[in-house]
């Protein structure tokens, strides 16, 4: 007879599936996000300006809710003082660790910059394309707050396949070189993608073990990012001149507000999951959003082909490739 001691622990797979189920709706939000960003950039006619907008409005509502809730100033103190003594506890956490929000920043400059030519959807695949790849070797390093997580076939399998999904859904696009060469700026993106969500973890982790923690991750990666577009911005602002009037449709400015979610969200998830299938689980929820916006709400007049549809279920097939390992914990 079975006995409780002897019966693998179920709540581990509980927690592994709820993580992975809220990287899938991460994924989506970034599409979304995209979306706005992308519109927002493509009416101020300056990429930057949009992006700073994004990242302004969503700091906003973090320092709001810093002033609100005394438990989030906490656990920005507990970073603080990491950051001031990394040899002493609290994770050993270095400077470099929180600059995450430069990636984050980089990935709202990409959205608003290329969305309104190449679309939402090749937008998509081509950021999968770094994530894919380098949140394998993110993993692979231990740069998450979950260590050194080690390569598996089943791991190396769901990467290829993402890649392959990647290649399908551009292969339409193949005959349109001008477009594919702009889709370099989110594949970099990507690559940065995955180091961000691995350091954000580290920070909520030294923050705070709870939600509040994932909060105050938040608060770093959006301090970080607004002062790098700032720079940017400024140096923009002398050298081609102020971007056009503010657009007058108040949904274009939530793309801040989207991102404070997912980026709090990951920040949290990535713990429980790790970075790999943090990032596949984004990628599964970004293409099949994507897909959806492109064909209801196009942002480029670029029409929805069966390889899209194909590389996006050949994506989900790879998250869940992927995340064989980690359901059998």
């Amino acid at each position: 007879m079975t006995t409780t001691a002897t019966r693998p622990p179920r709540s581990a797979r509980q927690h592994q599936i709820v993580g992975l189920s809220a990287a899938f709706g991460i994924g989506m939000l970034v599409a979304v996000q995209s979306r706005l960003n992308g519109e927002l950039g493509h009416v101020l006619g300056d990429g930057v300006a949009a992006a700073l907008i994004s990242f302004g409005t969503g700091l906003l509502i973090l320092l709001i809710g810093t002033a609100l809730v005394p438990r989030i100033r906490t656990s920005l103190a507990n970073v603080w003082r990491a950051i001031r003594t990394p040899m002493r506890g609290h994770g050993g956490l270095r400077w470099w660790q929180c600059i995450g929000g430069v990636a984050g920043a980089f990935l709202v400059a990409t959205q608003s910059i290329t969305v309104s030519v190449i679309g939402v959807a090749v937008f998509t695949v081509a950021g999968v394309a770094g994530q894919a790849v380098s949140s394998l070797v993110v993993d692979r390093l231990g740069f998450g707050p979950a260590g050194p997580q080690p390569y598996t076939t089943l791991r190396f399998v769901g990467a290829v396949m993402a890649l392959a999904a990647v290649v399908l859904a551009v292969s339409s696009q193949l005959s349109h070189p001008d477009g594919l060469l702009l889709a370099v700026l989110p594949a970099l993106a990507g690559v940065g993608s995955a180091v961000q969500q691995a350091i954000n973890g580290r920070v909520a982790r030294t923050a705070s073990p709870d939600a509040y923690g994932a909060v105050a991750a938040g608060v770093v990666n959006f301090l970080v990012g607004f002062v790098a577009l700032l720079v940017v911005f400024l140096a923009d602002l002398v050298l081609r001149g102020a971007p056009q009037h503010l657009p007058s449709e108040p949904w274009l400015y939530f793309g801040g507000a989207c991102g404070v979610i997912f980026i709090s969200a990951a920040a949290a998830v990535v713990r429980v999951v790790g970075v790999f299938v943090l990032g596949l689980g984004t990628i599964a929820g970004q293409l099949i959003a994507s897909l959806f916006i492109d064909l209801f709400v196009p942002a480029a007049d670029k029409a929805v082909t069966f390889p899209v549809v194909a590389g996006t279920v050949l994506a989900l097939v790879a998250v869940v490739v992927a995340a064989v390992p980690n359901l059998r914990r």
